[in-house]
């Protein structure tokens, strides 16, 4: 079963704000590269939506969240059967407190 990938608005803020930070503090080809290579890694949910593991620390929501790695970051998304839908809602630097990743979606 293939699916479509929907990134929420947060999703996208926050990987712009990724990209901008790497502009800013590397150069603009390691933020291309970086932000480019999470979005290669969500494309494999389109085929295999369920790969990745559920996050233990988004239980409490109506929704059964799961997420991918790629290098620091964890791609947190959804599956809506229903629509053939996975909604990616964050993407979250895992160097960060994980208490921090339960915020406003």
């Amino acid at each position: 079963m293939e699916v479509v990938i929907y990134w929420t608005d947060f999703a996208k803020q926050e990987l712009q704000e990724i990209f901008d930070y790497y502009i800013e503090n590397a150069s603009l080809r390691v933020a291309q590269n970086l932000v480019e290579g999470i979005i290669e890694e969500s494309l494999r949910l389109v085929k295999q939506p369920e790969i990745g593991q559920e996050e233990d620390l988004l239980t409490d929501f109506d929704y059964a969240y799961r997420y991918l790695i790629y290098k620091n970051y964890k791609i947190i998304y959804m599956i809506d059967f229903n629509r053939n839908v996975v909604e990616i809602h964050d993407v979250f630097d895992t160097r960060q407190n994980p208490i921090k990743i339960i915020r406003k979606k």
